[in-house]
């Protein structure tokens, strides 16, 4: 493969080159086809088998589609499912489902696809990340285009989580190849997979409303480098950076050539901590690692100043969200303190693992720094995204880690016995039992702030920011999010002015 600094100097030189004829030739061209920006290459393109936000960033309502559609807005609308009824208990929900609909290898949609889709979701031998949240379901069909789900729990927010990417119907024969050779029922199909470089999708003929589509063409290129994302940008060589590394903006926001569109998000960037090695199973030492961290110093040093302190693993703008980030300020002193309280013997050498992704490399730094001031080093570990998924998150290999949780709703996850982190709260179980279960808004709101409280009082980890991200587009295309509740690239929305 060339160098990537070699295609973009080539792209800049070319660029410079072109003549007004072959210009013109060209924006014609892209009248139906867009290159956008990744900063990571997904491990596959199953997003029911891998926990990877970046596998729905490509294929989620573009190949791959739910039941329902989460809006820029955080709305849910219809898509799959034309529509629904919740019953009074809110646990069992009546789907109707969308008739005349294919998949891309002519197998019918229908109800026994979202029995199998549900099904195989959640049994025991399911790698999907909700897998807990399909567990809890019971999928009946009631004829082929009318299924009925039953939760065992009250999930208020149940209609949101099956428009997520782990929520997508597939095709039964074909599920097992989707990893590669992904098949559903949306505007778009696999075109070519060049591992390390690019995806492109290419419209799909068979889509209900092909004539819709504006965009015939897209490719995703992977750019991990902030400097060479700026100049594939600044070249031409993509279109759109979506979740770009928010650097040298100024620059762009005074160029006539591009749009800049800050979005407000549901991510949660935390340092996370590993609950079953010593001495992070002491609550004053994670307290400690927590004060010696200056939230603010990292969201300058980490997103480049677009970020919103938190205090723990909720956000601003969400249902219930209460301000916690007063539990656990910034107290370099106080650190100190209990770090002798606790007998650590300083320093205390700590490893921390950083994935690709600059927010993480360029933080990491930050909070080393920081950790060192009260007596605490950490070697820094890079790794490779799938290092990472294997290895912290699969393996739980790690002391601290750098990491943005980017889906809205992921509480559940402190309740898991298994997950990554290892916290283990008879407390906080009995909690999230009681917010699954509260039939009124004003009970749901009051638990979720006491669990909120009980994750920053237990300082399960230091809860650092709620990133803003930065898409820079060129200024004639349409359709982009301006929010982005989860992360998707909706390609069909997309068109050139």
């Amino acid at each position: 493969m060339p160098d990537r600094r070699s295609v973009l100097a080539t792209g800049v030189f070319a660029s410079a080159a072109l003549c007004a004829p072959f210009g013109a030739a060209l924006a014609q061209t892209r009248k139906d086809a867009v290159t956008l920006g990744m900063t990571l290459e997904p491990p596959g393109l199953d997003p029911t088998a891998g926990a990877a936000s970046s596998i729905g960033e490509v294929v989620l309502y573009n190949v791959l589609e739910p039941l329902t559609k989460i809006n820029a807005d955080g709305s849910v609308s219809p898509l799959l499912a034309e529509s629904w009824e919740v019953s009074p208990d809110l646990k069992t929900t009546t789907f109707r489902l969308r008739r005349g609909v294919k998949f891309q290898n002519g197998e019918p949609f229908n109800a026994a696809a979202v029995k199998f889709s549900f099904d195989r979701a959640g049994n025991d031998k399911s790698t999907n990340k909700d897998k807990r949240t399909f567990a809890a379901l019971s999928t009946q069909v009631v004829d082929e285009h009318t299924v009925v789900v039953i939760n065992q729990d009250i999930e208020p927010d149940l209609l949101f989580l099956l428009g997520q990417a782990t929520a997508v119907i597939v095709e039964p024969k074909s599920a097992a190849t989707n990893a590669t050779q992904p098949v559903g029922t949306g505007p778009y199909q696999l075109g070519q997979w060049s591992r390390g470089a690019s995806i492109t999708l290419t419209a799909w003929p068979g889509y209900r409303a092909a004539a819709n589509v504006k965009i015939r063409r897209a490719t995703f290129r992977f750019i991990p480098d902030p400097a060479a994302q700026v100049a594939a940008l600044l070249a031409g060589d993509v279109d759109v950076f979506p979740r770009v590394t928010p650097r040298s903006l100024a620059q762009f926001k005074s160029n006539a050539r591009f749009q800049v569109v800050v979005s407000g998000s549901r991510a949660k960037t935390i340092l996370a901590m590993n609950h079953a090695r010593k001495p992070l199973q002491d609550v004053r030492v994670r307290r400690a690692i927590a004060a010696a961290i200056d939230r603010r110093a990292v969201i300058e040093g980490a997103g480049d100043g677009l970020g919103v302190p938190i205090g723990s693993h909720y956000v601003p703008g969400a249902f219930g969200y209460i301000d916690t980030t007063g539990i656990n300020p910034y107290d370099p002193d106080k650190a100190r303190r209990l770090l002798a309280e606790a007998g650590v013997k300083t320093p205390l050498a700590l490893t921390m693992t950083l994935p690709p992704t600059p927010y993480a490399r360029q933080g990491g730094e930050v909070i080393a720094a920081q950790l060192a001031q009260v007596g605490i080093t950490a070697r820094l570990q890079n790794v490779e995204w799938a290092q990472w998924l294997s290895g912290t998150y699969g393996s739980k290999n790690y002391d601290l880690t750098l990491i943005s949780h980017v889906e809205p709703f992921d509480l559940g996850n402190f309740a898991k016995p298994d997950y990554y982190w290892g916290y283990q709260s008879p407390k906080f179980n009995a909690l999230y039992d009681q917010i699954k279960n509260a039939t009124r808004p004003a009970d749901r709101a009051r638990l979720l702030g006491d669990a909120q409280r009980l994750l920053a009082e237990d300082s399960v980890h230091a809860f650092l920011y709620q990133p803003q991200w930065v898409t820079v587009a060129q200024k004639n295309l349409r359709g982009l999010w301006k929010d982005m509740p989860v992360f998707v690239n909706d390609l069909a929305a997309l068109s050139w002015a």
